[in-house]
């Protein structure tokens, strides 16, 4: 019997959300490892000028990491180990040094947030790709499974996906009566004894009052995130994606 072999798409396929993290972890321990590795040169060296010398080379490996493989090779090693490439639209191969400084700046910036709008967008972007017109992508096809890749998204260039502009002002009206009841949620709360009114206003907790008011706001966060990524899919009343009824023959 022949062996099952996965059909690959020809278009480029781009990394999963979960395949980035997964190099964004692998780079962030090799940082570490490098950080631990010059702390114990400096003590063995017991030395204030070599210890200076070592934090100045650890500082600007970390800030020209990212930049430098990716403008050179494409990819960090954590890009590499997950089989992930950082492609420039304009040229459709390496982006250069400058972009690659812009993307780990605004990374950096934003943290995991930067992530969000890789559920919003076609290519699967993070903010940082948006900012610099890059996507990033599965390296070797041949050795990606389903679970490491996604297509573009062709539902949100159909014609039938409401205009931007009605997106986002759909959008802008959710995110704003979701704000009036977060205000009324945490009323609430102090009403139902969970958080006092000296929490809300001036931060001054107990325990299981911080507790409560950070789960409420993580929540808070989560539902936001939801309307924002169902809005942009045309999925939130109001703005919705138009379903053609296809009628069949008499």
């Amino acid at each position: 019997m022949a062996d099952h072999v996965e059909m690959i798409p020809a278009e480029p396929v781009y990394g999963r959300f979960s395949r980035r993290v997964r190099a964004v972890v692998i780079d962030w321990i090799i940082i570490m490892l490098l950080m631990v590795a010059a702390l114990f040169a400096a003590v063995s060296a017991n030395s204030d000028s070599v210890g200076r010398i070592l934090g100045f080379t650890l500082v600007g490996v970390w800030l020209l990491y990212e930049p430098l493989l990716v403008s050179l090779a494409g990819s960090t090693v954590g890009h590499y180990l997950s089989n992930l490439r950082v492609v420039d639209d304009g040229t459709h191969g390496n982006v250069g040094f400058p972009k690659a400084v812009a993307r780990l700046i605004i990374k950096t910036v934003l943290g995991i947030y930067s992530f969000i709008t890789m559920a919003t967008t076609s290519r699967h972007q993070a903010v940082h790709d948006l900012m610099t017109r890059s996507t990033v992508q599965i390296r070797d096809r041949s050795k990606a499974s389903y679970a490491h890749y996604v297509a573009e998204r062709s539902e949100l260039l159909s014609p039938a996906m409401p205009s931007r502009k009605r997106r986002i002002i759909v959008i802008f009206a959710y995110v704003f009566f979701l704000a009036v009841l977060y205000a009324l949620g945490m009323e609430l709360l102090a009403i139902v004894g969970l958080v006092s009114h000296a929490c809300m206003d001036s931060s001054k907790c107990s325990q299981p009052e911080y507790v409560a008011k950070l789960a409420y706001g993580l929540l808070g966060w989560v539902i936001l995130a939801l309307c924002i990524i169902q809005g942009w899919r045309g999925r939130l009343f109001g703005a919705r994606r138009h379903i053609e009824q296809v009628r069949s023959p008499d």
